[in-house]
């Protein structure tokens, strides 16, 4: 059994003894997922970008950023388990999906500033 089954049984488990299951249609799982990224997010809010990592590496900021980055992921694993998506297969194809899409030594990504184009997407013709 996954690491990522596991949390999804532990979650089902978590919810079922609470009676909490008729609160966790995926509208309001989304809006709880998108209430903790907030959260993790506000730690980081004014730290400067290029020391923001750095400067999670030390109490209090780890342990806090762990602490919201285990919410967003215990909600992202009830929610897909209430949609009947399995993550670790989602994300497999996902990542076998960006490899080709993004190839290694391919064109380096850049900013639509650049060239109005997103990242990734083909040059555009002249």
């Amino acid at each position: 059994m996954s690491d990522l089954q596991q949390l999804r049984d532990g979650m089902r488990r978590f919810t079922d003894d609470r009676d909490w299951a008729r609160f966790h249609d995926p509208k309001s799982l989304i809006l709880a997922l998108t209430g903790e990224v907030g959260e993790l997010a506000e730690l980081f809010q004014w730290l400067p970008a290029g020391q923001a990592a750095e400067l999670a590496q030390d109490d209090p900021l780890r342990t806090r950023a762990g602490e919201e980055l285990s919410d967003v992921l215990l909600y992202l694993i009830r929610l897909a388990d209430v949609l009947g998506v399995d993550l670790a297969v989602a994300a497999t194809a996902k990542l076998a999906a960006a490899e080709l899409r993004f190839p290694v030594g391919g064109r380096p990504s850049r900013g639509p500033a650049q060239d109005g184009q997103p990242p990734g997407a083909a040059p555009a013709s002249a």
